[in-house]
């Protein structure tokens, strides 16, 4: 797919993303928090739906989160945008290259990411940030749908354990060969599957970043790792 059909492509997906009402627990979330809002943005109209990936159409890397936070991409309506996780990963991809830029405030702040595209297994902001495995499970389809329009990816990024074990599910949907046992996630975890490369990283939430369990350090390894691989393999 060119990257212009993988432009194409991936807008049709953001606007099926965007129209889901498969989760009625996710929907009436993400609307009650957009209807209450945080005092800190008690001023800003919230996004209150579900939330599509972003980034280059024909990006060589692929990150994978979990879900948008519910005063992050839930109220900017970008993945990863507007809290402490996203400020976290937009570092992270700037000091490596990917990003123009080390912060991530809203959706028309002038972020362009090259190289690389982000999405979440969970498109909607889940209460208490835990979705259910049927809630992921319908989101399946959208994961689906990215990998047959992102004909240049090669090395995945999955941020946890839900992510790199929603990535292993979905290249076996596409016919990928997965090892049995399957490859376990761990932190620099490393899989190969056909053309693909499956790399593991903490997840870049608050709870791992604020107690020194994942550092800057050590998200960036995983980074280059990725750009190594990216520019390695056909």
């Amino acid at each position: 797919m060119s990257t212009p059909a993988a432009r194409l492509e991936l807008s049709r997906i953001a606007r099926s993303v965007e129209a889901c009402q498969r989760c009625p627990r996710l929907i009436a979330w993400c609307r009650e928090v957009a209807r209450t809002r945080r005092r800190a943005f008690a001023d800003q109209d919230y996004w209150g739906k579900p939330v599509s990936g972003f980034g280059d159409p024909s990006a060589r890397i692929w990150v994978l989160g979990l879900a948008p936070a519910a005063h992050g991409g839930n109220r900017t309506g970008r993945v990863f945008t507007g809290d402490r996780s996203g400020d976290f990963l937009y570092a992270a991809l700037h000091r490596a290259g990917l990003a123009n830029q080390p912060h991530a405030v809203s959706r028309d702040d002038g972020l362009v990411l090259s190289g690389v595209y982000i999405s979440a297994v969970g498109r909607c902001a889940p209460p208490q940030n835990k979705p259910t495995p049927q809630e992921l499970a319908n989101c399946q389809e959208w994961l689906d749908r990215e990998l047959a329009a992102l004909k240049r990816v090669r090395a995945v990024v999955a941020l946890g354990k839900i992510a790199w074990d929603a990535a292993l599910a979905m290249f076996a949907r596409d016919g990928v060969a997965v090892p049995r046992p399957r490859p376990a996630f761990g932190h620099g975890a490393s899989a190969r599957l056909g053309r693909y490369t499956l790399l593991g990283c903490y997840h870049v939430s608050q709870r791992n970043t604020f107690t020194g369990w994942l550092t800057e350090k050590m998200i960036d390894r995983v980074l280059a790792r990725a750009k190594e691989i990216a520019a390695a393999r056909s």
